[in-house]
């Protein structure tokens, strides 16, 4: 087992120096652009680092290169849907080519998660890009 602050410092270092996938990816999750869920980068949730994660929701997205163990990403996912938190996976290629379906298949995983607290108020109306708004 990894302790939390190595854990941390790992995380940390992987968000200093994303993959190319990951830095597209987001440039359409920060900021809480897709549809106004806020999103983490390289988050540790128990003793893993999400490359993507929406607390609100629980929801933990990976995107996954050519080293994937697939039998140990099963049982992490395992793991932690026993705690609550689904996983969204996509490959380099899926994210690289069709980000268009990546954002479509979130946005579905998100308004079929229900909210991990009560009260939250969800914007339903996205706020337009600057330049609709007459600032660009």
């Amino acid at each position: 087992m990894t302790d939390r602050a190595t854990l941390l410092a790992r995380a940390r270092e992987m968000r200093r120096n994303p993959t190319e996938p990951e830095k597209r990816l987001w440039r359409h999750l920060s900021a809480s652009q897709l549809k106004d869920h806020k999103f983490r980068r390289q988050a540790v949730i128990e003793y893993y680092i999400a490359d993507f994660f929406c607390p609100l929701k629980k929801l933990i997205v990976e995107v996954d290169g050519d080293t994937h163990d697939v039998d140990a990403d099963f049982k992490r996912d395992d793991r932690l849907r026993g705690k609550g938190y689904r996983t969204v996976r996509f490959t380099n290629l899926d994210v690289m080519g069709n980000m268009e379906g990546v954002l479509l298949v979130l946005v579905d995983a998100l308004e079929g998660t229900p909210d991990r607290w009560k009260g939250r108020q969800a914007s339903t109306t996205p706020t337009p890009p600057l330049k609709r708004r007459g600032f660009l």
